[in-house]
This record gives structure tokens, C-alpha cells and sequence, in this order.
């Protein structure tokens, strides 16, 4: 039996059906609970302008909360012959409740119903990317503090140049998430307004109250024009992931990073040895294959704003089936960078470095710089003193003094990194999660009275 909410007194073929829903119905159990989170605040809304009753509204709010909490305990289920997840709530409800369940549609049409579920469903997702960001963060801030003292070779075109520290080097990824950071904020800030009540993309004759919805979801304001709403379909993954991109352009050089100063040509760090893989011929192999796969998973990444342009930038205004296809690529990608996130935190946390590395006199020659400047400081023309310490390392005589102090900010000896924390510290406080939070936990209230709050 097929259950769709626009069906008719016609069947669509099997295999133009099996084409057109595609993964839809895997893909909409990412969004179901938001779904049910829309509707929540959709029927209250109807409810205020005379389309409900106020015992039919407290009838579906339970009905309502009973799926959501079947959605969290991750028992909700999109049944054989049921289009999508919009199909499958709206069937649960009529069960229950009979023609009662029926009402909850006036006034909406499935795309701003997908569009507020994709709102919903990305702000969380975003508000869980930079937890874990910032988990991150702390991690490296803990680790360059830790080692700001211990010296490693600087490098450019892989070669050594000129003398740095582990403290720069955590350091320097730190500053890096702070900047990835404000890409976040953006893409929250543009997914943090309200599509619902722009219907099919061009509004309703029903005397909609979008204030009134935009409120108890908690979002900042609402996509104001109708039609711009339904284009900011593609457009707001697009945006999101270019965020999303910018976080895994860090892991992916981290991992880089990881992965060349753990070999034995390097030997600057020891990953911890539960985090590395063996070879099945080689006993004494100690893989890093958690980065390795960090940096190709977060590589992968970088190509997803690629993948949405490319579906949606030939699309005129209006929706369009097209934008079906972005949720397969787009959704599940929260989950790689989380775990991307997740797993170099956990190994940051827990690798060694090599306090001596700069004991071996191979890597002399980056204090060349330092006895430059130190000849030019006592009166000597740079030029002179380049030319001067050049001849010096081709004849072999060149004598490092490790003994430098670094004063600039940002440089060797003055890190700044409670400049760069209260930078984080700053950033984070812009995004104003706490009143996301707390109009979720009134609206799932209303539905579920006798929920203890803390598992709201």
C-alpha cells in the first residue's frame, strides 16, 4: 500500500517511483525528529490563528511528542510504501487520531516543511561542530603551552630554515580553528532563519503568524521573502559546507603534519600506540593511520561545496527535484567531520614529543638567521652579515648559538595564547546557543509535560 501526501486516484510506475524517492526515505531519518520539532511549532501556530482547536492542539502536541521520543530512543521507522518522513508522521498521527491528524498540513507545503527540518537539523549539527572544535582547540592550546620551550626545525619548501617551537606548532593550529571558527558562525547565523511559512515558495492564504513560529523555534528572524526562502534550498548547504570545508582544510594539514614528524626520518612526535595499526609482514610497524585517514576523510570533505554548486547552480527560482539529491551527499557529512574532530582531539591529548630534537647538529644551520641578525644588531650591514655567516656554512665553520630569545608577539618566546583563547572565547560567545536551547525545551514541554528537563 503507498501512502504519499499527494496522491491521487493514479499510480505512478514501480520504477519511476524506485528513481524518484532514491535514498530519500534513509536520508529523511536524519531529519525525522525535527520534523516532528517543525510541526510542533507549526499546529501551535495554527492553533493561535483559529485552524485548530486548542483540545485538538493539546492532542496532537502529545501525539507529537510520543514520535519524537521514538525518534530519540531511535526506534522511528519510514515504513515500506510510505514516500518520506513528512508521509510517515502525518500517518502516525491519523492513526492515532483520525481525521484530526489530517490538519496539520493546512497552511505549509513539504518544501518549507523540508526546508525548516534542514534548518533545524543543520543548526544542531553546527552547534555540535563547534563543541568539538572547541574541544580540539583546548587540546592544542593545552599542548603548545605545555611545550612552548621545546625547539623544532622551522621549514620551508621542506627544507630546514629557520628555528620554531612545539609551541608554535600546536599553537598555530589553534589560531587556525579560531579562524575556521567565524566561517561557522556565518553559515549558523545564515541557517538560523525561519522558512517556515513560505509554503511552496510563495506564501499562503491562511493568515500565517511566522512571528509566532520563528519564536518558538527559537530562530533569530525569518527568511522574510517567500520566494527567497525556497532558494535558499542548495544555497544554505552550500554556504554550511564551505564551513564545514574550511574546519577539514585544518584537520587535513594537521594530519599532514602528523604524519611526516611521526616517521623515522623525522621522529619529532610519538603517537600513542593503541592509535596506530600494524603490518601483517612487518612486525615493526606502528602506522598512523588514524591521520591518515583524518586527512583523507577531511580532503573529502574539502570537495563538498564542489558537489552542491554543482547540483544546484544551474537551477532557476522555484524548487526543484534536483534538490533532492544534496541531502546524500550533504547530511552525513556532519558525522565524518565530528569524527574527524573527535578522533585528532583524543590523539593530541595523548602524543609525545621529542624534547632534544634540535641537540642534532644536522639542524645547525637554521640559527644562521639569529648570528645574521645578531651581526647586523652590533653594527655590520645585513648584507655583509648574510654574506659573512653564507661563506661561513660552505667552509664548514658555522657555530650555532641555540641560545636566542625571541621577544615579538606571536614569535618563539611570547606565544599569545591567551590572546588567541580570548579570541576563541569571544567567538564562541556570538553564536547564542542558550536561546536555541531554551525554546526547544518550552516547545517539547508543551508536548511531553512529564519529561524530566535535563534529558530535554
Amino acid at each position: 500500500m503507498s501512502n504519499k501526501l499527494w496522491e491521487k486516484n493514479f499510480e505512478v510506475n514501480a520504477e519511476i517511483e524506485r528513481f524518484t524517492v532514491g535514498r530519500d526515505r534513509e536520508m529523511d531519518r536524519y531529519l525525522a525528529k525535527y520534523d516532528v520539532l517543525g510541526s510542533m511549532a507549526h499546529i501551535t501556530m495554527l492553533q493561535s490563528i483559529g485552524l485548530l482547536e486548542k483540545d485538538e492542539l493539546t492532542q496532537l502536541l502529545a501525539a507529537l511528542g510520543n514520535i519524537y521520543k521514538t525518534c530519540e530512543e531511535g526506534q522511528f521507522v519510514i515504513e515500506e510504501g510510505v514516500e518520506d518522513v513528512h508521509s510517515q508522521v502525518e500517518l502516525m498521527l491519523t492513526r492515532k487520531l483520525g481525521d484530526m491528524g489530517k490538519k496539520i498540513h493546512s497552511g505549509r507545503s513539504r518544501n518549507d516543511q523540508v526546508l525548516v527540518d534542514l534548518r533545524l537539523f543543520i543548526r544542531q549539527q553546527l552547534m555540535e561542530v563547534v563543541e568539538d572544535v572547541n574541544t580540539l582547540f583546548d587540546e592544542l592550546i593545552r599542548k603548545s603551552n605545555h611545550y612552548k620551550d621545546v625547539m623544532i626545525p622551522g621549514y620551508t619548501h621542506l627544507q630546514i630554515a629557520m628555528p620554531s617551537s612545539f609551541g608554535l606548532w600546536f599553537g598555530a593550529y589553534a589560531e587556525s580553528l579560531v579562524d575556521d571558527m567565524l566561517f561557522l558562525q556565518a553559515a549558523y547565523r545564515m541557517t538560523n532563519r525561519n522558512p517556515l511559512g513560505s509554503a511552496a515558495g510563495y506564501g499562503s492564504s491562511f493568515p500565517l503568524n511566522r512571528s509566532l513560529t520563528t519564536e518558538l523555534l527559537g530562530f533569530d528572524s525569518m527568511d522574510y521573502n517567500v520566494v527567497y526562502a525556497q532558494m535558499g534550498r542548495g544555497k544554505t548547504e552550500r554556504n554550511v559546507a564551505f564551513a564545514m570545508a574550511t574546519v577539514a582544510g585544518t584537520l587535513a594539514k594537521l594530519a599532514f603534519d602528523a604524519c611526516l614528524f611521526n616517521c623515522q626520518n623525522f621522529g619529532f612526535v610519538k603517537l600513542p600506540k593503541e592509535c596506530t595499526t600494524g603490518s601483517s609482514i612487518m612486525p615493526h610497524k606502528k602506522n598512523p593511520d588514524v591521520f591518515e585517514l583524518i586527512r583523507a576523510k577531511s580532503n573529502k570533505l574539502q570537495a563538498l561545496p564542489q558537489q552542491v554548486m554543482l547540483i544546484m547552480n544551474n537551477l532557476p527560482s522555484g524548487y526543484f527535484r534536483d534538490l533532492q539529491i544534496i541531502k546524500e551527499i550533504f547530511l552525513p557529512a556532519f558525522d565524518e567531520l565530528k569524527d574527524c574532530l573527535q578522533m585528532c582531539a583524543y590523539i593530541i591529548n595523548r602524543m609525545e614529543v621529542d624534547e632534544h630534537i634540535l641537540d642534532n647538529p644536522i639542524y645547525d644551520p637554521i640559527f644562521s638567521v639569529e648570528e645574521v641578525n645578531n651581526l647586523a644588531v652590533a653594527g655590520m650591514p645585513f648584507r655583509d652579515a648574510y654574506k659573512r655567516v653564507g661563506l661561513e656554512i660552505e667552509a664548514g665553520t658555522f657555530k650555532a648559538n641555540k641560545d636566542i630569545h625571541h621577544t615579538h608577539e606571536g614569535s618563539l618566546g611570547n606565544l599569545c595564547n591567551d590572546q588567541i583563547r580570548a579570541l576563541m572565547k569571544r567567538t564562541l560567545g556570538e553564536f547564542n546557543f542558550e536561546k536555541v536551547r531554551r525554546a526547544e525545551k518550552s516547545l517539547l514541554k508543551q508536548a511531553i509535560p512529564d519529561t524530566p528537563k535535563a534529558s530535554l
